[in-house]
Formats: C-alpha cells, sequence, structure tokens
C-alpha cells in the first residue's frame, strides 16, 4: 500500500485525496492551530511533525509520495509577485530539500533508482506560476524538481517565452507532467483554476497519472 507525506497540509487536502484512492497519509507538516485540530480528528493516526522549516527528512517516516501546496501569495496575480524569492513562496524551497533528503538516505543502500521513496513528488499552486518573474520562477519549479531525480538536466524556455497550462518533460529514468484543473469540473461549486504537477523520480508514469482518468464508458 502506497503512503504519503503532505507539507503545507492546511486543512488536509491532500489526506483526504489519499484516503480515498487507497493511500495512507504517515504524517503532515503544518503550522496553524485550527486546521491541525481539523486534520487530528479526522485523520487520528496521523503525524504532524510541525514546522516545514525545521523538519529533516532523512528522519521523517519514509513515504512513497510527498505533496505539497507551497503558499501561493508570492506567485499570485493580485500579490505583490515578489516570486520565488518572496518569504513565503520560497518555501517551496523547503519541499524539494525534503524530498532530496529523504531520497538520499533511503538510497544509501544501493536501491534500485524505482525503489528509492519518495519515487513520486506532487505541487500544487496557482497559474499565476507561469507568469511570475517573467515566467523564470515555473522553469525553477520544473528544474529544481527534475533535479531531484537528475542534477544535470536543464530546462528551456518554451518557444514563445509563454508556458502552456499542460505538457511533460521525460528524462532517462524519471518523468514529470504538469497541468490546470479547475475546481468547478471536480464537484466543487465554484471556479478554481490550479496547477497540479506529479513528478515520478523512478519511471515514465507522471503523464499517465496525471493526464489519463479512469472512466467507464459513457461516463465523463
Amino acid at each position: 500500500m502506497l503512503t504519503m507525506g503532505s507539507l503545507f497540509d492546511g486543512i488536509g487536502g491532500f489526506p483526504l485525496a489519499a484516503v480515498h484512492n487507497g493511500i495512507v497519509p504517515l504524517w503532515a507538516s503544518e503550522i496553524e492551530s485550527f486546521p491541525i485540530e481539523v486534520t487530528k480528528i479526522r485523520f487520528p493516526k496521523m503525524l504532524h511533525v510541525g514546522d516545514i522549516t525545521k523538519l529533516d527528512g532523512s528522519k521523517l517516516p519514509v513515504v512513497d509520495i510527498i505533496c505539497g501546496g507551497s503558499p501561493c501569495q508570492d506567485l499570485s496575480v493580485a500579490g505583490k509577485r515578489a516570486g520565488l524569492e518572496g518569504e513565503r513562496s520560497g518555501l517551496f524551497m523547503e519541499q524539494i530539500r525534503i524530498t532530496k533528503e529523504m531520497r538520499c538516505a533511503d538510497g544509501n543502500d544501493g536501491k534500485a533508482n524505482d525503489l528509492i521513496r519518495p519515487r513520486f513528488f506532487v505541487w500544487e499552486n496557482v497559474p499565476g506560476a507561469f507568469s511570475s518573474q517573467n515566467g523564470e520562477d515555473f522553469k525553477a519549479v520544473l528544474e529544481e524538481t527534475v533535479r531531484i531525480a537528475d542534477h544535470t538536466v536543464s530546462v528551456p524556455r518554451p518557444t514563445g517565452g509563454v508556458w502552456k497550462s499542460a505538457g511533460c518533460i521525460l528524462g532517462r529514468e524519471f518523468s514529470l507532467a504538469w497541468r490546470v484543473l479547475d475546481a468547478q469540473y471536480w464537484g466543487v461549486a465554484q471556479r478554481r483554476k490550479r496547477i497540479f504537477l506529479v513528478a515520478d523520480f523512478g519511471g515514465h508514469t507522471a503523464p499517465q497519472i496525471l493526464f489519463e482518468q479512469d472512466r467507464l464508458l459513457g461516463n465523463t
């Protein structure tokens, strides 16, 4: 059974999705007291590990998936557009750091790449990330994520300089895909677009995970 760790957990959106798909949320990082109380009730077996800036990925319980929706204020078109250099949105790099630390510790015994955990990485944020710092911030998100698997990778800017709402990157042993989803088509009574990014550090499943839906004939 797959396991998951949730960073920037809020009221447990990622753990809720996990349990609906047979994934066990082992731990969560959150600093606000009210969301923590909510998730303690909803997920009583989930460990609360505290402030993301104080975590050591090598010492956390190892999980198959690390999820996180880092603060969006500095990336949003409604904010001051400080981007990844901003105090809040820059916390994305903590998700990268923790993932690297956990994979480094788990791979110390010479495991094959597809067995090193976390194998999967999920990031969620506002579409403003595409244009933040003239597109350089999203380029940095892609590069920092794929460099967890291969530190030599450089991601080029797209033709025309504008990031598309969906795309993927395939490496020799890794894959990454991103897609904008709108909450109104997923059972929520409001329009709310968000980027979802999935990385598979041990194979080429990221596009399959993000773009291929399970459904029955005639059921959209």
